[in-house]
């Protein structure tokens, strides 16, 4: 099967690496333009998937826009019969979706259609889900609202990190997608129409979304460290300068005022929380390396009675 293949993230590495390692023809791979890091914001870095495509000897586009004529002609010159999307972080519009002779279809990492949107993978953690999987979608215009054609499903351990679950879900999808592609290239693929009465969201995270309220309970306080984990981390300001945190777990016997800083040994930094606590391994004070809580205090960033 002749492919275009759309996206950008680490995320989704695997899925195009497992497409070559199978055999699929990828005729292009569409992903964002290389976007200016470091400091001085003078080096250019390109997307993951361009690296692999290079690797590959696989044709690039990187379009502003994906949209008109000009980028139509482009791709209809590849004579794709499928597109597959993975991240590609801009909403396609419908001859861009229609454009294939098979159409496109998504990977989308949640079970659907719980967690539409941005970020799947914080939510299910946030709302403590017990598993979460990955869907692989017939797009539609609608965000993530198309026919659910393939899912595999896993269990969501109550310690996983947004990293961890991240890295296993963007494999499983590597997974589902090919064994997706060979179910329709023998017929056994059937759409099932998403209930639109079940149907959640999970919007792009941003700052505001990463800031601990220690007023929760320790359970939600933890899922919220974890989900947030390594990036954007959640964070809390302590001594007037902000600081994330990161490696945490529950301790429901310990009590104070929320925020308060119980206690710092071997089990981390002690915070209390709405009810119950939390022990925090490692800390990211603001301008400064992360340390683990106990070189924090050591270093006298933190005492005992402080306050987040």
């Amino acid at each position: 099967m002749r492919l275009l293949f759309w996206g950008t993230p680490d995320f989704a590495t695997p899925a195009l690496r497992a497409l070559i390692g199978e055999g699929h023809e990828v005729a292009a791979v569409i992903t964002q333009p290389d976007r200016p890091q470091g400091r001085s914001r003078s080096t250019l870095v390109a997307p993951p998937v361009k690296q692999v495509a290079l690797e590959e000897g696989i044709p690039v586009l990187q379009p502003d826009k994906p949209r008109g004529e000009e980028f139509l002609a482009q791709l209809r010159a590849y004579e794709a019969d499928l597109s597959v999307v993975v991240a590609y972080g801009e909403l396609l519009r419908q001859d861009v979706i229609d454009l294939p002779a098979r159409g496109t279809v998504n990977i989308h990492a949640s079970l659907l259609p719980r967690w539409r949107g941005a970020a799947p993978i914080q939510a299910a953690i946030l709302a403590g889900d017990a598993e979460t999987g990955v869907s692989i979608q017939q797009m539609v215009l609608k965000l993530d609202a198309g026919p659910v054609l393939f899912e595999s499903r896993v269990e969501l351990r109550n310690d996983i990190t947004g990293g961890e679950l991240t890295e296993g879900l963007s494999e499983l999808g590597a997974e589902a997608i090919v064994e997706a592609l060979v179910l329709m290239e023998l017929g056994g693929l059937e759409a099932t129409p998403q209930d639109e009465s079940l149907a959640t969201y999970a919007p792009k995270i941003d700052r505001a979304m990463a800031r601990l309220d220690f007023r929760k309970d320790a359970v939600d306080v933890s899922r919220a460290i974890r989900a947030f984990d390594p990036r954007p981390g959640a964070w809390g300001v302590l001594r007037n300068a902000e600081t994330r945190l990161f490696g945490v777990r529950v301790l429901s016997d310990r009590r104070g005022e929320p925020g308060e800083v119980l206690e710092i040994g071997e089990m981390g930094m002690i915070v209390a929380c709405g009810s119950g606590a939390v022990a925090v391994e490692t800390v990211h004070p603001a301008g400064r390396r992360r340390v683990t809580a106990l070189d924090w205090a050591q270093g006298r960033g933190v005492a005992v009675g402080d306050c987040f």
